[in-house]
């Protein structure tokens, strides 16, 4: 059966069997162990073994990514380190000399591509209290990230993700159609048709010149950064591809959007982006656009992701408050 198909919790029991005997892949040291910290579009273990050992295992979700889609976000953090633009984590290679592995459990019809990420020591900023800073660093981070995305010779076939129109109101969606999300009532749908039609309309005349649409990490949060003794580092490039770089933004502020400090978040990852790579007005002005093009791409993911708890958990009342960000944005940026 497709993993697609079957229980979270059923799933997740052939994930755990996968995960650990898949470790014989790499060279561990004797009794590692991998345990579930993470679910969402990936299935994140952390590895342990006796003497200190940790390691992060990343097994991918079934037909979400291709092995040449993974080689390149590979290829990208790899440049991004060797040239000292961003710190990124550092992989394992398996004992036939891939970083990529893949394997398949009984029970699962297809089988799982796997990467083991290097441990990296660390906390997300904390985001109790005043969080403008980690936006200043998060828009200088994503400043360094663009710069180096539209200068670097890419490989190729380059393959990797595309956040575009397409991807969220197209016909094959990758998060699936906003009108099939929970709560998606005929008010809220008017609404947002209307939205969607609005940002149609604005990005067509923005446009996809390469200094506004390029590689871009496009989960670029708070959340995947890691500090310690004064170094930072961007984790998690698993949905990096090509977008409007000022979807980045739009990405920070995830399931926020509606939260009132919204605006000064903005303003500081906006100073820490300029402090790097200067905007023009077009960019500062469909900032908002993008927020709204994020959000319905994130109610279109709870919708096609419901089965997992962190969906569950946001779905009551996101549409509707999606709807509420719509018109407001509407009455600003009316075509």
């Amino acid at each position: 059966m497709a993993g697609s198909e079957m229980p979270l919790e059923e799933l997740l029991g052939h994930l755990h069997g996968l995960a650990n005997d898949a470790l014989a892949l790499w060279e561990l040291p004797h009794g590692a162990s991998a345990r579930l910290i993470n679910v969402s579009e990936n299935a994140t273990y952390l590895v342990e073994a006796s003497g200190g050992y940790r390691s992060i295992l990343r097994v991918h979700r079934e037909n979400y990514h291709t092995r040449r889609a993974i080689e390149c976000e590979l290829a990208w953090l790899d440049a991004l380190g060797a040239e000292e633009a961003v710190k990124t984590p550092g992989y394992h290679f398996g004992k036939d000399g891939s970083p990529i592995q893949e394997a398949k459990a009984p029970g699962l019809a297809d089988p799982r591509f796997m990467v083991l990420f290097h441990f990296v020591e660390g906390d997300a900023p904390d985001e109790s209290g005043d969080m403008r800073a980690g936006y200043h660093e998060l828009g200088a981070i994503a400043a360094r990230c663009h710069n180096h995305a539209i200068s670097w010779s890419k490989p190729n076939p380059f393959e990797r993700l595309t956040w575009d129109i397409d991807a969220v109101f197209g016909d094959s969606p990758t998060w699936g159609n906003w009108r099939d999300a929970p709560e998606v009532t005929p008010d809220v749908k008017a609404v947002l048709k209307r939205v969607e039609t609005t940002i149609r309309a604005r990005l067509d005349a923005y446009g996809k010149a390469p200094g506004r649409y390029n590689l871009i990490h496009a989960d670029m949060r708070l959340a995947n950064l890691l500090v310690d003794g004064g170094i930072t580092r961007l984790i998690d490039f698993d949905d990096c591809g090509y977008g409007w770089l000022m979807y980045d933004f739009a990405a920070a502020i995830s399931f926020i959007e509606d939260d009132p400090r919204v605006p000064d978040f903005k303003a500081a990852w906006l100073r820490g982006y300029e402090s790097v790579r200067p905007l023009d007005e077009a960019d500062r002005v469909e900032i908002d656009t993008f927020v709204m093009l994020r959000r319905m791409a994130l109610l279109a993911w709870i919708g096609s992701h419901i089965e997992a708890p962190e969906p569950q958990e946001l779905a009551q009342g996101f549409a509707a408050a999606t709807a509420r960000l719509g018109r407001e944005w509407l009455d600003r940026h009316l075509v």
